[in-house]
């Protein structure tokens, strides 16, 4: 199962979202000592059979043991009785396809329909996810690719090739080439400190931030917020006290939520040149859909599908 298959699902979750449909809550903290985080996050939405409770946990130990640092599960609850149905033990897979979901919807809403070249900063699964599913959105026909390491800017680079022979993809030695040359730019790093500045960014880019997803973390910096004429975020609640726009202390209450802009009551990008952002923190909602969507293939007796190819799950 991959983010095509919870793509309209999460398009609706968001929607109900921002119309003040039920609750979805969600915590971050970093154990003491752990060179990692955990997320908590829960969801309801009126009318549906089930709520959600996940843990996904993020820990570069579990990586340097020979997996990957994503694991976690979502607890589906009956959302009657409140008893317990399933435990997905997803080893973060829902939430890499959720995010995805949500990265595809930003780019057919925010960037230019005839955006060509796509920047990628970040060398992990999202990172990947993100770029293929942005693809499926728009006529991307190059894909530049920065890293930390230049090892596995390479292998993020195989791997798109591996999964998309029709895309020219590079890997590039320096943020500012990446940004300066794309239409679209994905950020999906776990930064500390900012990545991206404002005299980077040429009229009419897109901006999919997707890594800062806590207080510690920011990709962009505050000019480059500042330059942007819209920037649209998943949550004003969350994004207020998580990633960029916490670090930049922006107020976050005039901005629009994705599921406003995807329901019709705010606008999308306005113009060409328009430089967009939609700073994407995670919402339980996206689990609640994406782990509706696993539980009728179940049902439907539906194979599960694979994780990403063995290229890509070995990204982090």
């Amino acid at each position: 199962m991959g983010y095509e298959d919870v793509l309209e699902p999460v398009a609706t979750a968001l929607a109900d979202y921002s119309r003040g449909l039920g609750e979805s809550p969600g915590t971050v903290f970093a154990p003491a000592g752990r060179d990692g985080d955990v997320h908590v996050k829960s969801a309801w939405l009126p009318g549906r059979p089930i709520f959600t409770v996940k843990v996904a946990t993020w820990f570069l130990e579990r990586a340097r043991r020979g997996g990957t640092p994503g694991a976690g599960v979502i607890a589906v609850f009956d959302a009657e009785t409140g008893d317990l149905r399933v435990i997905l033990e997803d080893e973060h897979h829902l939430s890499d396809i959720r995010t995805a979901a949500a990265g595809a919807l930003a780019a057919r809403t925010l960037a230019r329909p005839e955006s060509a070249v796509l920047g990628v900063l970040g060398t992990g699964v999202q990172a990947y996810l993100q770029v293929l599913a942005a693809a499926d959105e728009l006529p991307i026909r190059e894909v530049r690719v920065w890293g930390r390491r230049h090892s596995r800017a390479l292998r993020l680079a195989e791997a798109l090739r591996s999964r998309r022979p029709d895309l020219h993809v590079t890997s590039v030695a320096g943020v500012q080439q990446v940004c300066t040359a794309a239409d679209v730019l994905v950020t999906a790093t776990a930064s500390t400190e900012p990545l991206v500045e404002d005299a980077w960014l040429t009229p009419g880019l897109h901006i999919t931030a997707v890594g800062a997803d806590d207080p510690s973390k920011a990709e962009l910096s505050s000019s480059c917020l500042q330059r942007a004429e819209r920037v649209v975020v998943d949550s004003r609640a969350l994004a207020t006290v998580h990633g960029d726009l916490a670090r930049a202390r922006t107020v976050c209450e005039d901005f629009a939520e994705l599921g406003e802009v995807l329901a019709g009551v705010a606008p999308g990008r306005t113009h060409e040149s328009e430089i967009t952002i939609c700073k994407l923190i995670g919402l339980g909602v996206q689990d609640l859909a994406a782990a509706e969507v696993t539980l009728a293939r179940l049902r439907d007796g539906i194979p599960h599908g694979k994780r990403p190819p063995a290229s890509a799950s070995d990204l982090q």
